[in-house]
């Protein structure tokens, strides 16, 4: 059965003194907690913090991802990183599609769907992030638009390269704006996911992939959110950066 999840993206957020101060506040929040088996804790610091996170979770329960790769084994790619070197340093997670990299930095399906291809061939497991705007929402579009985004960037894939991908649905509305869509509308969207991955493949494939829901989650409504049925987890963003907040949205899980 799938994994509950919860993520902490920490976008361009913690220098390194920053980042080792979070991090071994976590390990100590994280130590205490009873956690499930099927439960997992991920934190994606900026790039330059990687090897000191790995390093100082090696011993908790902690696992640590990577916010972005490129899609090429190695090049004339001034300032980008490839899955090689995410998994050189123990990385073995990366958040591919977040709504940032696909709005500011204009990643498009196509191009994500190389970069799917590079993290599968190279073994890391991938959470792989969509979700709709406002004016999708408003005219009624969101549903199609979600689909769209899911067969562009995964539904190339064959079934069992499912066994490394973490779906992150993120209603770009909701992101960093105190928006929140309602534990009902994250349900609805996430049903018809799970929906979708079972008509396109199979319903091993579609119960036994996460789903988690991102778009600003915070320990006031994390418990409501998880409680759905087909809400998994959550890829969490502003409230990763505060060790006891994150702790409460683990708990809530």
């Amino acid at each position: 059965m799938r994994n509950k999840i919860v993520a902490g993206n920490w976008k361009m957020n913690t220098n390194f003194k920053e980042s080792k101060t979070l991090v071994k506040q976590l390990r100590r929040a994280v130590k205490k907690m009873p956690l499930d088996d099927d439960t997992r804790v991920l934190i994606a610091p900026p790039f330059v913090n990687l090897p000191s996170a790995v390093k100082r979770t090696r011993k908790s329960s902690i696992e640590v991802a990577a916010q972005n790769m490129h899609q090429a084994i190695n090049g004339a790619f001034t300032g980008e990183v490839s899955a090689g070197m995410l998994k050189s340093i123990g990385v073995k997670t990366v958040i591919l599609g977040h709504s940032e990299r696909r709005t500011i930095f204009e990643e498009t399906d196509a191009l994500l769907a190389e970069k799917v291809d590079a993290a599968i061939a190279n073994g890391l497991e991938i959470i792989f992030c969509f979700g709709e705007l406002l004016e999708d929402r408003k005219s009624g579009n969101h549903f199609s638009v979600v689909e769209s985004q899911l067969k562009s960037g995964l539904f190339h894939l064959e079934s069992i390269a499912w066994n490394q991908i973490v779906l992150a649905y993120e209603p770009v509305w909701a992101i960093g704006t105190g928006e929140t869509a309602s534990p009902e509308q994250a349900q609805e969207m996430h049903a018809f996911i799970r929906k979708l991955l079972q008509d396109t493949y199979t319903t091993v494939v579609a119960d036994n992939t996460s789903i988690l829901y991102g778009g600003s989650v915070k320990p006031a409504n994390a418990k409501e959110i998880f409680s759905k049925k087909d809400v998994d987890g959550g890829l969490i963003g502003g409230a990763a950066l505060n060790a006891e907040d994150f702790k409460a949205i683990i708990a809530a899980i």
